[in-house]
């Protein structure tokens, strides 16, 4: 069995968004040259998701995605966005002081713990078939890497790992 790694390297905004990545993700998997096995998408940020999604074709006026959208107006009903100190037990006091002292971010971005949250509930990764070369999507999937944390301007990175024949 054959294993093959590359990374997506982007930049998101200050505010909840995602990135189609299915045109890279079938990129990295034709250089794999692997034929018949496994795509794993995976995210190492806490506040992100991966998913498989269709993309709508419909965009609000900052970009977002109709069916993005949709999900964090449902996601805000479940786990409402962090807007002040105390609204979740998250971050405490012990977290503040490792943020703001041994890693030198303001306080206002530990305010993330709904971004955190939902990250939990929609999930970091995917496990796509590979099949004669090509990734089983469905007709309509795109891979999507969803950004939760809309406290400020990050970079981030989504590993891709492809293992087969």
């Amino acid at each position: 069995m054959a294993v093959f790694h590359e990374s997506l390297h982007f930049q998101t905004e200050d505010r909840p968004q995602s990135v189609d990545v299915t045109g890279p993700v079938r990129e990295i998997v034709a250089r794999s040259g692997i034929r018949n096995g496994i795509a794993v998408v995976f995210s190492p940020h806490t506040t992100c998701s991966v998913m498989i999604q269709r993309d709508s074709r419909d965009r609000t006026f900052d970009g977002t995605d109709y069916l993005l959208q949709d999900l964090l107006d449902t996601l805000e009903g479940l786990i409402p966005t962090c807007h002040r100190e105390g609204q979740y037990l998250y971050p405490g006091p012990a977290q503040l002081e490792h943020t703001t002292k041994n890693l030198g971010e303001s306080p206002q971005w530990s305010l993330n713990a709904d971004a955190h949250l939902r990250s939990c509930l929609v999930g970091r990764s995917e496990s796509i078939p590979i099949v004669d070369g090509e990734l089983q999507l469905g007709e309509h999937g795109c891979i999507h890497f969803v950004d939760f944390d809309g406290v400020r301007i990050r970079q981030r990175t989504v590993h891709v790992q492809v293992l087969g024949e």
